[in-house]
């Protein structure tokens, strides 16, 4: 086994003011996609004028933010809302949902697309690569708070994470996930989108590339102790939740390359 690197997450603890690791990891990923979205702006192709950024990630955030609680609320606690219905406000027990963060971050565009008179499209397909290092910064901090560990193994890299009760040997999932979802799935986005698409097309690629390799990583996740498995004894609620996903990343693309746009 390796050693879990035992950090304390709290990165920062001002008398009784803590700040995590997991909350840093937000504002690091909403900072890298400030400046990649400053610097893609000033291609000719671009959809957005340099001074656009600003408001663009101020609406991300917003939608990141309330989507992503909405979402792990509604996806993964529901019969606790309709029990607890202020658990939804009660923010700092922790739970987010990138599903929900994602239908969050859709309205959001389209909002600002509608407002400033740009095709929601091309504005999704600029926003699409701005997106997997702020997922993969994220899974560091699932790492750090010891939180969504993998499933017991006896592979040579497991770990046991100090706050697992049962004190198995587990996946460090997170680190696949920061691995695949985020730097992989960025190498590729990145690539993609260096020549002129369709529009729709980068979008459609970041809904296939999130949904393979996020069902791909939930094998290796532990499912949520509440939910366990949703379907045929294997299936959990992530790998559910990306079916339609991939369906949609495949309509998106279809639709891009269809014959008449040619």
């Amino acid at each position: 086994m390796l050693p879990y690197p035992d950090i304390d997450p709290v990165a920062i603890a001002l008398g009784p003011i803590k700040i995590h690791w997991y909350g840093l990891t937000y504002i690091a990923g909403l900072a890298f996609a400030w400046w990649l979205a400053r610097r893609r702006s000033q291609r000719p192709q671009s959809p957005l004028k340099p001074d656009q950024v600003d408001d663009l990630i101020f609406y991300a955030a917003i939608g990141v933010v309330l989507g992503g609680r909405f979402g792990y609320v509604f996806f993964y606690g529901f019969e606790r809302l309709l029990s607890d219905p202020m658990w939804l406000f009660r923010v700092w027990e922790g739970g987010m949902a990138f599903h929900g963060g994602l239908l969050g971050v859709l309205v959001a565009m389209a909002l600002f697309a509608r407002q400033r008179g740009i095709a929601w499209g091309r504005l999704m397909d600029f926003v699409a690569p701005l997106t997997p290092v702020g997922l993969a910064l994220g899974r560091l901090g699932n790492f750090i708070g010891q939180e969504l560990w993998g499933r017991a193994t006896d592979v040579p890299w497991a770990m046991v994470f100090p706050n697992d009760p049962l004190a198995l040997a587990r996946h460090p999932s997170q680190l696949y996930q920061f691995a695949l979802e985020g730097c992989l799935l960025f190498l590729v986005l990145l690539w993609f989108s260096r020549r002129q698409r369709p529009a729709w097309a980068v979008s459609g690629a970041f809904l296939i590339g999130y949904g393979a390799l996020r069902f791909t990583a939930e094998f290796f996740r532990e499912p949520d102790a509440h939910i366990g498995f949703d379907a045929l004894g294997w299936v959990t609620r992530g790998q559910l939740l990306c079916l339609p996903m991939l369906i949609a990343g495949v309509a998106l693309l279809y639709w891009a390359y269809r014959p008449t746009n040619r």
